[in-house]
């Protein structure tokens, strides 16, 4: 039974990762803060899909936190779900500098340690998968989570060509505004985002799970979205910060 890992695994798209690979047989990893949802979080999945649920209380913005999941790591595991993430409240550059250096370590540190912790099993077993999970917000030049996610997609790309040819594949998953309890807790205002451009977090996740199979190394699930990354390639970034702060961060 293969075995995966999922970073902030008790909400949004973490939970949704948890949902799919627990119907698929695999059996889990589940990595977050909170280890009280952590405990219900697996109760639930061990109930309704039978799969093996292993729970690791961790936060990746501390050195022990991280220490901790890459110890996990090295044991091995088939598929790695980079999925931990926040935004901020407010804008830059009105953030507490230690909120946004938090942010980098959960976004970015995080991310490659996890993935260097991860790559010597897969390499050697000649198998496995990682999704760093980022957002169409990489695309698109405004404040330091959209260039935190930009780094993932940097990075997932240029990991992907450094495994290349062997069978073990990084893809990074760009979603768009997906309903979780992101936008809530980073005090965010959605009233000005359309309800057309709200995605469903089962959705993305069998679209990301299309995508990597198919041996994607960048997935921007939904139509809608691909549109919007394409255009934006040619639109001036005055305007696509214009457009931004209209509909919301």
């Amino acid at each position: 039974m293969p075995t995966a890992l999922i970073t902030g695994a008790t909400a949004g798209l973490g939970a949704a990762f948890a949902r799919r690979l627990a119907a698929d047989a695999y059996s889990l990893v589940l990595v977050a803060r909170d280890e009280l949802r952590l405990a219900k979080a697996a109760d639930q999945l061990k109930l309704r899909y039978g799969v093996n649920v292993e729970v690791l209380p961790a936060d990746l913005a501390t050195e022990e936190g991280l220490a901790k999941v890459e110890s996990r790591l090295h044991e091995g595991v088939d598929l790695l779900v980079n999925n931990a993430g926040f935004g901020n409240p407010g804008a830059f550059p009105h953030v507490p500098v230690e909120h946004e250096v938090r942010m980098l370590k959960v976004h970015c540190e995080a991310v490659l340690r996890l993935t260097l912790a991860a790559l010597p099993g897969m390499r050697e077993r000649e198998r496995g998968a990682i999704v760093n999970v980022a957002s169409v917000a990489a695309f698109f030049a405004r404040s330091t989570y959209s260039a935190s996610k930009a780094w993932v997609v940097n990075f997932s790309e240029s990991a992907a060509n450094a495994v290349g040819g062997s069978r073990v594949r990084i893809m990074a998953l760009c979603p768009g505004f997906v309903r979780t309890e992101f936008h809530q807790r980073a005090s965010m205002d959605t009233s000005g985002i359309p309800g057309f451009l709200w995605l469903k977090a089962d959705d993305v996740v069998r679209e990301a799970m299309r995508d990597l199979a198919l041996g994607k190394r960048v997935s921007v699930p939904d139509l809608r979205y691909k549109a919007i990354v394409a255009v934006g390639r040619f639109v001036p970034r005055s305007v696509q910060s214009m457009v931004s702060s209209r509909i919301g961060r």
